[in-house]
């Protein structure tokens, strides 16, 4: 399929795109190419290909939630470098008022 200058410049002026005559020329034959490569795959697929999203197929990796010992509050805010009101103290960050 060649795409003339005519061609792509239609689709510059839809693009609103401004290009020179030298411009067109260049860029009908990388169109060429690109469009060349888009039916090639077209090609490839067929109707006893399922369609997929990836490459290789994907598998969830859930595991079941186990509950464990963890640590107490108390034991939590011990290991902070500040603590206010049974709570962790971070700086202010934002210049609201509380």
């Amino acid at each position: 399929m060649a795409l003339t200058n005519a061609d792509v410049a239609r689709l510059a002026d839809l693009a609103r795109i401004e290009v020179t005559n030298d411009e067109l020329t260049v860029l009908a034959g990388q169109l060429d190419v690109i469009l060349d490569a888009v039916a090639a795959v077209s090609q490839v697929a067929s109707a006893d290909v399922a369609p997929t999203s990836h490459a290789l197929a994907l598998t969830n990796v859930f595991r079941d939630d186990v509950v464990e010992p963890s640590l107490t509050p108390r034991e939590a805010l011990a290991m902070a470098p500040a603590v206010e009101d049974e709570r962790f103290r971070v700086p202010r960050i934002l210049e609201e008022e509380a």
